[in-house]
């Protein structure tokens, strides 16, 4: 905690003319959401997205977005890549700092072809902590995962375990953050051990299909012995997904102004 707290003390003094901080002013008035930072996609079609928590694309259009969240071991990334390659699919990674920091190649991996977003540093629940604590696992972990990959993350945030609060979301606005969480979990990574298969993870992405859907799956293991089921599961997902007459859709079409009407 020691070095957490040096590294965010310095980072929060460099961001401190630009970061409103919901419970004190620091450069701002309490309350006022700060423009994103300048290298992301800029204010406009990020600020649009502030103020909630994000589960759908807003469209009618029979579209899917598909997201991986990586906070254990770099399990299943590889497979991961090779289908979304083979079956042309864009995804978006969202990656906690730590996870950055232990495997930096496969975060650089993901960063080639996809968008990175922020999971926090070190996945905690997010309901506990103070307003400097979200502070800290936002920046450090935005800090991580520009040094592990050599690019500019997305303005996108997943709060661990989809603990959202009003509260918390407008800290992670204040950052500079939209907050996009998913429609559906697979729930590919509770495992055999938690009674999944692919299977079911398959179902559970086809369940309930509707346009604008955000499909969460997961690399990486907890326990580094369990078979990565989401990563076994993709290509029959991203295959059936398009059988229904669906389109797999980047992400980032939310930062574009009506682009995912």
């Amino acid at each position: 905690m020691n070095r957490l707290a040096t590294a965010a003390a310095r980072i929060l003094t460099a961001l401190s003319a630009t970061v409103a901080l919901v419970v004190g002013p620091v450069g701002a008035p309490r309350g006022e959401v700060p423009p994103p930072p300048a290298d992301s996609a800029g204010p406009g079609p990020v600020r649009s997205l502030f103020g909630r928590e994000i589960r759908r694309m807003p469209t009618t259009r029979p579209v899917v977005a598909l997201t991986f969240n990586a906070a254990w071991d770099e399990a299943g990334v590889d497979t991961v890549l090779t289908t979304l390659r083979r079956r042309h699919a864009p995804a978006t990674f969202f990656l906690t700092g730590q996870f950055a920091e232990r495997h930096p190649a496969a975060a650089r991996a993901m960063a080639a072809e996809h968008g990175i977003g922020n999971h926090s540093y070190s996945h905690p629940q997010f309901g506990g902590l103070t307003h400097r604590e979200v502070v800290e696992e936002v920046t450090l972990a935005d800090r991580a995962i520009r040094e592990a990959t050599g690019t500019v993350p997305l303005p996108f945030f997943r709060f661990p375990y989809s603990a959202t609060t009003p509260r918390g979301i407008a800290e992670v606005n204040a950052l500079g953050f939209a907050d996009i969480e998913f429609t559906v979990d697979t729930n590919g990574y509770l495992g055999r051990a938690g009674g999944m298969t692919v299977r079911k993870a398959v179902d559970r992405a086809l369940t309930g299909l509707t346009p604008g859907e955000i499909v969460q799956l997961h690399v990486g293991s907890a326990d580094g012995h369990e078979p990565v089921l989401d990563a076994r599961a993709l290509p029959w997902i991203i295959d059936a997904v398009r059988a229904r007459g669906f389109e797999i859709v980047d992400l980032r079409a939310l930062l574009v102004r009506r682009g995912a009407r």
